[in-house]
C-alpha cells in the first residue's frame, strides 16, 4: 500500500513512510513488503472485514458503544471463534490457542495515532470534519488549517498553532462555534447619524401633535 511503501530502487529495497516506521517501532515489529501484483503473497485482510460485517453487524442494533462491545464479546465466544474455519478446516479458538505462545505482548502505552487532515475554513469561519462544522477564531489568516482526528476531540492548527478545540459531534450536519471566536460587531451606524438632530422637549411635540389634531398646521 502507497501509505506504507513509498518507493523501491533497483535492488528490491523498500522505503516506507514515516508514520508507518513510528507505528512498527513502537510495537517492535519489523515489516516485510509484498510483492507487486502478487496477491498470493499478501495476507488475507479483506474478507474477514465482511464475515463480520455479515455474520455481525447486519440488522443488529445497540444502545451505545459499550452495548456494542458487549454484543461483540458474545458474539466472538459464542459463534465466531468456536466455528470450523472454512479455509483452514479447523477450529479457530484451537489454532489460536497453538500461536498464542508465540505472540508478543502488547505495549504497555497504547499508540497515540491521530489522523491529520487539511480543510479550508468557509467565509463563515467554519471548517468541516466527518460531516459536522467546528468554528475558527475570525483573526484566522489563512484559509487552509490543519485539523487533527483525536479519539474524543477535535483539534484546529494554524501554522502549527493549536487554535481551536473541540469534542468530537456526533452525527452529521451539527454546528459547534466558539463565542470567543467572534468578534462584537461595531456600532451602529443610525447612532452616530443622530448626533445631527436638534434635541427638543417633549412639550414641543405635544404642541405639534395638538396642532395637527386641531387642523391649524399644514
Amino acid at each position: 500500500m502507497k501509505t506504507a511503501v513509498i518507493g523501491a530502487d533497483s535492488a528490491g529495497v523498500f522505503t516506507y513512510s514515516s508514520s508507518f516506521v513510528a507505528l512498527l517501532n513502537h510495537s517492535g515489529a519489523a515489516p516485510r513488503a509484498c510483492k507487486p501484483y502478487r496477491a498470493q503473497t499478501k495476507g488475507k485482510v479483506e474478507r474477514p472485514f465482511r464475515y463480520i460485517r455479515q455474520g455481525f453487524f447486519l440488522a443488529r442494533t445497540f444502545r451505545n458503544i459499550d452495548d456494542l462491545s458487549a454484543q461483540f464479546d458474545a458474539w466472538l465466544y459464542e459463534i465466531a471463534n468456536p466455528r470450523v474455519h472454512a479455509t483452514t478446516g479447523r477450529v479457530v479458538d484451537e489454532a489460536f490457542a497453538e500461536k498464542k505462545p508465540a505472540l508478543k505482548s502488547l505495549p504497555a502505552i497504547p499508540y497515540s495515532a491521530v489522523l491529520t487532515v487539511e480543510r479550508r475554513a468557509s467565509h463563515e469561519g467554519m471548517v468541516s470534519v466527518d460531516g459536522n462544522y467546528y468554528s475558527v477564531p475570525d483573526t484566522t489568516r489563512k484559509r487552509a488549517v490543519e485539523v487533527q482526528n483525536h479519539v474524543d476531540e477535535i483539534r484546529i492548527f494554524e501554522d502549527g498553532i493549536c487554535i481551536a478545540r473541540y469534542p468530537v459531534l456526533e452525527g452529521r450536519n451539527r454546528r459547534r462555534v466558539d463565542p470567543a471566536h467572534r468578534k462584537a460587531p461595531p456600532p451602529r451606524a443610525i447612532a452616530q447619524k443622530s448626533k445631527g438632530v436638534p434635541q427638543r422637549s417633549l412639550a414641543f411635540y405635544d404642541a405639534v401633535g395638538q396642532r395637527l389634531a386641531a387642523g391649524g398646521l399644514r
